[in-house]
């Protein structure tokens, strides 16, 4: 039985909030750059068509995915954001360090998302192989930086 590929990260921009004056944080992970560059020029670029302007846009870099969860909590405390995307990629090795970095930055992402007023979204591409994170940052499954930042624009408008 064959598997249909599905590009999700087509949307409707008639059914997206506008993100005009809304104001975002982006944290990237500089580790596995050529992935992680791919899904912020997907995000940036679909928060511009949603209406956001590139100065409502605030964008910081991190060593790696583990550093994620302290980059989104002083982007949260210092720069007035109405949302965050974490933006990493993690590609499993030989040894167990996939495992470690992928559930504590999960952890604590969502601890995030507990503790503070602010949607952290987890754009954080988990793959066993580097074709797979090429297929997710722009390839054959779209790009997923794209759908963090629809869910960023969703998450911030929620109940405004």
């Amino acid at each position: 039985m064959a598997t249909e590929i599905k590009n999700l990260s087509v949307y409707n921009k008639d059914e997206i909030p506008n993100a005009k004056n809304l104001r975002f944080g982006i944290v990237v992970s500089a580790w596995n750059d050529n992935i992680t560059e791919q899904l912020f020029k997907g995000a940036f670029a679909a928060l511009i068509d949603c209406g956001a302007t590139e100065k409502n846009i605030v964008r910081w870099n991190v060593p790696g995915s583990f550093e994620l969860v302290f980059g989104s909590k002083k982007i949260i405390q210092t720069q007035n954001v109405d949302a965050v995307i974490a933006i990493g990629s993690v590609i499993r090795g030989e040894t167990s360090h996939f495992d470690y970095v992928c559930g504590a930055t999960a952890q604590g992402i969502k601890d995030l998302n507990v503790k503070f007023d602010v949607p952290v979204i987890f754009c954080v591409l988990t793959d066993d192989t580097l074709q797979q994170s090429i297929d997710r940052s722009g390839g054959k499954h779209g790009n997923k930086g794209i759908e963090a930042a629809i869910a960023a624009i969703q998450m911030a408008t929620l109940g405004k």
